[in-house]
């Protein structure tokens, strides 16, 4: 008796810690989806929001708000074609002067350098990923932009044809303050963060896949060429896109010194704006209703371009799955 007792009771408290574990396991889903449901419903929001907010602003000028130039509170005209054109420059030349130098710096640092060196220098280009694109923005303003000017701008506009090709991609006031030079700072700050991402994707790769494509007699830029870089190459579209996504948003480091001017750019040294420059510098002067909802249409679009480059890099990714 005393056996089918404990047996009993064993039994009902397996059934009871099973219970337990049931409910244990129906609350962590709960909360899991609760997490993605607000995080969905935030995004929602936001998009809702803008599109109710920049509804007069389409509604006043139609398809022409993306197509027009014009930026004038006085006359109400507002075009978002100047600070879109200025905004995909900007990231898409900071992305090609960012990358190849953060993949070589990664290279550098997984391959080549000492042990002792690599791991303080790795530090290092972390912790430039951590600096306030404030800063960037102010040494740009009053360090890099002047010399710029001295340096390369104003002898640059003065050797060659102002009426030949170059002449015209170069023309512009020589103050240091244009997309060019808005390019190279974006590049400046969107370095580190892909070089520190880039060498952990490296880092990922397993040693043996090195050691056999030295062993198959490959040097060095072969084995990393055709071996590593393949290897991590759909974490390599990642950092590319996410590079390019904090480039296209990056705000106050752009508003110092990409010379805050609405048109559209006629030259790389030509002042120029981007949609963050352009909402950070006018929302809070904003007192008419067809100028906040202009600004307001300038965050939907950014949004949507933002979405339009993650969306493409998942597309991106899929298909190297295949």
């Amino acid at each position: 008796m005393a056996t089918i007792a404990q047996g009993a009771s064993g039994l009902g408290a397996e059934r009871r810690g099973s219970a337990a574990r049931r409910w244990d396991e129906s609350l962590f889903r709960a909360a899991c989806f609760s997490a993605a449901t607000l995080l969905m419903a935030a995004l929602a929001g936001v998009v809702i929001s803008l599109a109710i907010g920049g509804w007069p602003a389409f509604k006043a000028f139609g398809f022409g708000f993306l197509t027009s130039s014009d930026w004038n509170p006085v006359t109400e005209l507002y075009g978002a074609a100047g600070p879109i054109a200025g905004t995909l420059i900007t990231a898409v030349l900071a992305l090609a002067m960012a990358l190849p130098l953060a993949m070589g710096v990664a290279i550098f640092l997984t391959e080549f350098c000492p042990p002792r060196l690599a791991r303080p220098i790795a530090i290092a280009v972390e912790l430039l990923a951590g600096i306030p694109s404030i800063v960037y923005g102010m040494w740009g303003l009053f360090v890099f932009a002047p010399w710029f000017a001295a340096t390369v701008q104003g002898p640059l506009a003065a050797s060659v044809d102002p009426e030949s090709f170059l002449g015209g991609l170069v023309a512009g006031v020589p103050n240091g303050a244009n997309i060019f030079t808005a390019s190279v700072i974006l590049a400046i700050m969107i370095l580190p963060y892909m070089a520190a991402v880039f060498r952990e994707l490296f880092l990922s790769v397993p040693p043996q896949v090195r050691e056999a494509g030295f062993g198959l007699g490959g040097t060095s830029f072969e084995v990393v060429s055709r071996v590593i870089v393949p290897y991590v190459r759909r974490g390599t579209v990642g950092v590319i896109m996410l590079g390019l996504g904090r480039a296209l948003g990056e705000t106050m480091a752009v508003t110092f010194i990409i010379g805050n001017a609405h048109g559209f750019p006629s030259s790389l040294f030509s002042a120029g704006s981007t949609i963050a420059s352009t909402i950070a510098n006018e929302f809070t002067e904003a007192t008419g209703e067809l100028h906040e909802a202009s600004l307001i249409a300038l965050g939907l679009v950014l949004f949507l371009i933002t979405f339009s480059v993650l969306a493409i890099a998942r597309l991106l990714l899929s298909t190297q799955r295949h």
